[in-house]
């Protein structure tokens, strides 16, 4: 059976891993003689062709890389009694059930919240009452909360949201997602970017053949042709 399943895995043959690697070593360098004051972002950047953002089914779907691309992304758990203590174990934030009802119908607060963090987790006991209570604030913005159960261990389940990734068809023929930072070691890149790229392939209707271009760039670097 593992040969049957081949052609899915390695669709990255359309890429050497070689040329692969001088770009994102080329990358690193840039990086690091430009001397930039913060750590760049690496982001993959894709642009599709024979594709109709108006006719054809747009794809969705998330991947967890090995590595998380922002494991400095702020969470913040929508938490009943039993996840606020977890959470305050672990130094982790959070907010309440009662802190949430005040915020019923505030739309700006409801802002603030959704800016205040990069993603959010919430209780299974709380997840339903969400949109009654925070309105459509959080799905606006793509950041509605990932379940959390109480068999869940909130710590792991925090890096789970820190290393996936959404590839997302919006009404544009470009993609752009992060998959690291500069400071990671090459090979750490080139796992994640591999992974990245196969997984996007395999959301495509025609697989490759709806790949215009790929790319792969730091936050002030110049872009490094992949495809």
């Amino acid at each position: 059976t593992s040969e049957k399943r081949r052609p899915n895995t390695d669709k990255m043959s359309k890429l050497s891993r070689e040329l692969l690697r001088q770009h994102i070593e080329d990358m690193i360098n840039e990086s690091k003689e430009a001397n930039r004051k913060f750590t760049e972002t690496v982001e993959l950047q894709i642009a599709l062709k024979n594709y109709d953002p108006t006719k054809d089914k747009r794809f969705s779907g998330t991947l967890r890389l090995p590595l998380a691309p922002k494991p400095q992304l702020k969470v913040c758990v929508l938490a009943d009694a039993a996840h606020i203590e977890e959470a305050q174990k672990n130094g982790i934030s959070f907010m309440d059930q009662d802190t949430l009802k005040g915020m019923k119908k505030q739309k700006k607060l409801v802002k603030k919240l959704a800016k205040s963090y990069d993603a959010f987790l919430a209780s299974d006991t709380l997840i339903k009452q969400i949109p009654r209570l925070l309105g459509p604030g959080l799905n606006k913005v793509g950041k509605f909360p990932t379940l959390l159960t109480h068999s869940d261990d909130m710590v792991a389940k925090i890096e789970d949201v820190k290393a996936t990734i959404k590839f997302q068809m919006k009404k544009v023929l470009t993609l752009g997602v992060a998959i690291g930072r500069v400071d990671m070691e090459a090979e750490e890149l080139l796992m994640n970017i591999h992974q990245s790229v196969n997984f996007l392939v395999s959301l495509l209707k025609k697989n490759w053949q709806n790949v215009r271009s790929l790319n792969i760039k730091s936050t002030m670097g110049k872009p490094q042709r992949l495809y």
